[in-house]
């Protein structure tokens, strides 16, 4: 197939196309046209865009100069539409591995991914000397076990910490909402439970954060907005947040994110922008700002965020955090705010690849009740190890995709995956995967068209309580017909099956995390927010095969480029190979660990007070 200037793409059934190193598919850069857009423009395009009269034709125009009516709208292809990325069961056999029952409970679980940990005397004989390390889960369970601090002091310097970010000369706007009362109580508790020798689990007292698309008593679910909670009550905690609640941990607020998931930079009009700790006049990411930046910042070991288009992974690469986005259904999606419900998954924020593993086994898992025990899927831990890893990985690398980023990020992630190469014998496989800018719109027009959907559910009767650039988004949403739905949805089948055939020569496929690193914050954007869709494609460049296919995906941070803003490398997994994701992960990280660099905006929660 070839792309040429003309109204449509004629796609050539999957089964004919070449897609090793020497294929002959033309790599089509991301075609954005728009110009960046805040203040006054963005209200009058949003006047435009809103207007019976001239709101259909300049929508018209918008998707013509971007590609959509090429790529999708009057494009042919043979495949049928697939309109859910569940996926099969299938054992990949992985190696290294502990199996969880279906049965256990979250302590359960979590104390077998503690057994899954490299040793003490292990990590004594492999000790390197990192620069910078943040606190893990097991720092403040082997400190409070120790009577070294209590939960109740680190609640109270977590309040204190955060109370101090907003009157930072500029607000780290890292919470929409949290609750002194509340995390003060479950501290005490937690306290009480120490003091006593009977901690539920490692997550005991651990402070951890949600972000507000998440249900998490006693907080309202906001999506970033000022209404949604009107409409739709907080009654009960999501399922993730039961889980975690029932091994302990310290629930310390709803972070910040970016409106509705409608963006990638975390500026939101209504509650301030997410600001990166690393330098805060750049953006944290989005839409998972505020529990990226909490994790960055040393206020919390582990944050959940939701992961809808590279939500949880683009924010945790621009702020030098591990984020895992697990397979679609390995982790219930009740208690979500149903945003966009075939894309949009559960992922875990974190410090380091093994806390990350730790709040995975904690929250993975179907509810037992709602599913015949013949479909309970099955559940690998890997069992870290600093002095060996799984052998024989085979990476899957498609160049013209990889280096399509900044200078920086390619030199980073380049001299990374060589590392990892050279160091575990690993094998990288050259290969081509045809048509991911036609990927990255259709996973565009069906995140838009569910978002679209369910806002439509509340009469549009909020629209002018939006911020602009999320109402801007949802008249493009909005705009997509079904025949370019339906459309989309057989792209989604088509590049499924290519990504297979690719699974069937390599184990995970790597590329960078996002295409750019943390750009600046305009004071422009603060108060209406901001139409910038060049960056916006930069950044999520990388992120869509694991939402619009369903599959599980992990960033790690590998280094920073020259104003020292963290980069991020990733890896693409089969379906439910969480495991060898996580190994991979750690592997990177122990490489990558001596050149970890503290954030200027940092919270000591364990430092010993003289």
């Amino acid at each position: 197939m070839g792309f040429v200037k003309s109204r449509r793409v004629v796609y050539r059934p999957v089964k004919d196309l070449n897609l090793a190193s020497d294929s002959p598919q033309f790599y089509l850069h991301a075609n954005v046209k728009a110009p960046r857009m805040t203040g006054i423009l963005v209200k009058v395009f949003t006047w435009f865009l809103e207007s019976p009269i001239f709101g259909p034709l300049l929508l018209y125009i918008l998707k013509g100069n971007n590609l959509i009516h090429t790529l999708i709208t009057n494009a042919e292809l043979d495949e049928s539409p697939l309109y859910v990325p569940a996926h099969h069961f299938e054992d990949h056999n992985e190696q290294e591995v502990k199996n969880l029952d279906s049965g256990l409970t979250p302590q359960e679980k979590v104390q077998l991914a503690i057994e899954c940990l490299p040793s003490s005397s292990e990590k004594a004989q492999n000790e390197t000397n990192p620069s910078f390390s943040r606190w893990t889960i097991m720092d403040y369970y082997e400190a409070y076990s120790s009577e070294a601090i209590t939960p109740r002091v680190v609640a109270e310097r977590f309040i204190a910490a955060v109370d101090e970010s907003s009157k930072h000369p500029l607000p780290m706007g890292f919470f929409i909402n949290y609750n002194p009362d509340d995390i003060l109580r479950q501290a005490d508790e937690s306290t009480l439970r120490y003091k006593k020798g009977e901690p539920i689990s490692v997550l005991d007292g651990v402070p951890i954060a949600v972000k507000d698309e998440i249900d998490c008593l006693p907080y309202p679910t906001t999506g970033g907005t000022k209404w949604l909670h009107k409409e739709r009550p907080c009654i009960d905690d999501a399922c993730c947040v039961k889980r975690l609640r029932l091994c302990g941990a310290m629930l310390v607020g709803k972070t910040n994110m970016h409106e509705l998931g409608a963006g990638t930079s975390g500026i939101n009009p209504h509650y301030g922008a997410s600001r990166n700790p690393y330098d805060a006049n750049k953006i944290a990411g989005g839409s998972s700002s505020g529990s990226a930046a909490v994790v960055s910042a040393g206020l919390c070991p582990v944050a959940l965020g939701v992961d809808g288009g590279g939500s949880v992974r683009m924010p945790a690469a621009l702020c030098g955090v591990v984020g895992l986005k697990p397979t679609f259904d390995r982790v219930p999606h009740s208690g979500v705010l149903p945003l966009n419900w075939t894309v949009g998954m559960v992922g875990i924020l974190a410090g380091t690849v093994e806390d990350a593993l730790i709040t995975y086994a904690a929250i993975s898992g179907e509810i037992p009740s709602k599913q015949p025990s013949s479909m309970l899927t099955k559940i690998n831990l890997p069992l870290l190890s600093f002095s060996k890893s799984i052998r024989d990985i085979k990476l899957a690398k498609y160049g013209k995709w990889f280096n399509d980023c900044s200078e920086d990020v390619r030199l980073c992630c380049t001299q990374a995956l060589s590392e990892l190469q050279d160091y575990y014998g690993w094998k990288t496989i050259d290969v081509t995967l045809p048509d991911i800018e036609a990927m990255r719109l259709a996973h565009y027009l069906t995140i838009g068209s569910e978002c679209s959907t369910w806002f439509d559910s509340f009469g549009k009767k909020h629209i002018a309580e939006l911020g602009w650039d999320a109402r801007v988004a949802l008249s493009l949403y909005g705009s997509f017909s079904s025949k370019e739905y339906i459309k989309a949805q057989k792209l989604r089948n088509r590049q499924a099956k290519f990504h297979k055939r690719i699974f069937a020569e390599a184990d995970v496929i790597v590329s960078p995390t996002t295409g750019v690193t943390a750009y600046s914050i305009q004071d422009d954007a603060l108060k209406t927010g901001e139409l910038d869709y060049v960056n916006g494609a930069a950044l999520i460049r990388y992120s869509i095969s694991g939402n619009f296919l369903g599959l599980p995906v992990v960033t790690v941070p590998v280094g920073y480029d020259t104003l020292g803003l963290p980069i991020g490398l990733q890896f693409i997994g089969r379906p439910w190979a969480e495991a060898t994701l996580i190994h991979l992960a750690f592997a990177m990280q122990t490489i990558c660990l001596s050149k970890y660099r503290k954030p200027k905006i940092f919270y000591d929660q364990l430092r010993r007070d003289k």
